[in-house]
C-alpha cells in the first residue's frame, strides 16, 4: 500500500506539503496541491482516517443519524442524505449514514463511544428527542434537520411550516375549495410526536381558520389500505370535503385506488396534493401530483455545513457560539391533480 512519504517522491515535495495538502491543515499553492492530488491518485493512495485521527483528534467523519423508515429509505429521504453529503465533502469532511435500531442511545452511545466521527447530524428530529439529551450531556457536536419543541442554542435547519401550510391553503383556496382534509402521518409517528407530523397539522389548521375555510384532520392512515379506508370514512363524515393533502405517498396511493372504485376521477371530483414529498415522486403518480416539495437537499448541506462551522469554531450568523437556525419553506410544485372542486349534490 502506498504511502505519504511514496507521493511526496512522486510529486517532488516534503512529506509535510503533502499532509497538509490532503489534510487541510494549512494552505498550499494550487499548482502544488495538484501535483500532489494527482501523484495520490496515480499510486492509489488512500489516507488512514484512523491514523490521523490519533494524530489530530479529529477524523473528520459525521454521522447522519436517521431512524429508518417502516418502508424503506425512498427518494424524498435520500435526497436529505446525498445533500448533507455533497456539502460534507466538499467541505472536507465524509458523512456516514448511520440507520438507529431499536434502541436510538444505545447506537448513539456505541457511535460516538468508538471514537470515528466527530459530530452527529440528526434527522427525523421529534418534540422532545432523548438523541438531542444524551449527546448534550455527553458534550458531543451535532446539529439537526428539523427541531426539537425548544431548541434553545442548538443549531438546526428544517422546514418553514408556517409559509408552507398559507402556501398549501392558499392554492386549493384559490381554486375555489371550501373544505380541505389532511391525512397526516400515521397515528404512531403523531403519538410519538414526530415535529414534521405536529408541525405541519398545526400550521394547516391555522393556515385554512385565516383562509376562511373548512379543514379536518382527524385521520391518520400509515398505509395504502389505511388510505382507502379513511378516504371513506372521510367522505361519509364529511361529505362536502373537495380536497385532500397526503403527508405519506403510500397512503396516496390507496386514496387514488378508493377514487377509482367510487367511480370518481382526480382533478375532476377530488384535488389531491402531497405534502413533503419531491416532485420526481409524484411525477410517478397517475395523474402527476401536485406536492408541496420540500428543500430535501438544501436542508441536507445546510444541517451539515452547521455542524461543521461548529466543528471548526465558525459562527456567522448570530456572533461566535450562537446558535445558527434556518427555517425554508417546501416550494409548490402543480402537477394535474389540481382543479376546481367538483359539483356538490344537493
Amino acid at each position: 500500500m502506498p504511502s505519504l512519504r511514496d507521493v511526496a517522491e512522486r510529486a517532488q515535495v516534503a512529506v509535510s506539503t503533502v499532509s497538509a495538502a490532503l489534510n487541510g491543515t494549512r494552505p498550499v499553492a494550487a499548482a502544488t496541491k495538484l501535483r500532489i492530488e494527482q501523484a495520490a491518485a496515480e499510486l492509489g493512495y488512500r489516507p488512514n482516517l484512523l491514523a490521523r485521527g490519533l494524530q489530530s483528534k479529529r477524523t473528520r467523519i459525521l454521522a447522519l443519524l436517521y431512524p429508518a423508515p417502516r418502508g424503506g429509505f425512498g427518494l424524498t429521504e435520500m435526497q436529505f442524505a446525498t445533500g448533507a453529503a455533497e456539502e460534507a465533502r466538499e467541505l472536507g469532511y465524509h458523512l456516514l449514514l448511520s440507520p438507529e435500531n431499536a434502541d436510538p442511545i444505545e447506537e448513539l452511545r456505541h457511535l460516538t463511544g468508538l471514537g470515528l466521527v466527530d459530530g452527529v447530524l440528526l434527522m427525523e428530529v421529534r418534540l422532545d428527542d432523548e438523541r438531542v439529551d444524551f449527546l448534550t450531556r455527553a458534550g458531543v457536536a451535532f446539529s439537526m434537520i428539523g427541531r426539537t419543541r425548544e431548541p434553545g442554542p442548538i443549531d438546526y435547519a428544517d422546514i418553514d411550516f408556517a409559509v408552507t401550510a398559507r402556501d398549501a391553503v392558499a392554492h386549493v383556496a384559490g381554486l375555489g375549495h371550501r373544505k380541505l382534509a389532511f391525512f397526516n402521518h400515521s397515528t404512531d409517528a403523531y403519538a410519538a410526536q414526530y415535529g414534521p407530523a405536529i408541525r405541519a397539522g398545526a400550521e394547516l389548521a391555522g393556515a385554512a381558520a385565516l383562509a376562511g375555510i373548512g379543514y379536518v384532520d382527524d385521520f391518520r392512515p400509515g398505509s395504502a389500505e389505511e388510505g382507502g379506508r379513511a378516504f371513506e370514512a372521510l367522505l361519509s363524515a364529511h361529505p362536502d370535503v373537495t380536497a385532500l393533502a397526503v403527508m405519506d405517498d403510500h397512503v396516496a396511493v390507496g386514496v387514488l385506488a378508493a377514487v377509482a372504485a367510487r367511480g370518481w376521477r382526480v382533478p375532476r371530483d377530488l384535488t389531491l396534493m402531497l405534502v413533503l414529498s419531491s416532485s420526481r415522486v409524484a411525477e410517478m403518480f397517475r395523474p402527476r401530483l401536485t406536492t408541496m416539495e420540500p428543500p430535501s437537499a438544501e436542508l441536507g448541506r445546510l444541517g451539515a455545513r452547521l455542524l461543521i462551522d461548529r466543528l471548526e469554531g465558525r459562527a456567522r450568523s448570530l456572533g461566535e457560539g450562537g446558535p445558527r437556525q434556518r427555517l425554508v419553506p417546501c416550494r409548490l410544485v402543480i402537477g394535474d391533480s389540481s382543479g376546481p372542486p367538483r359539483r356538490q349534490v344537493p
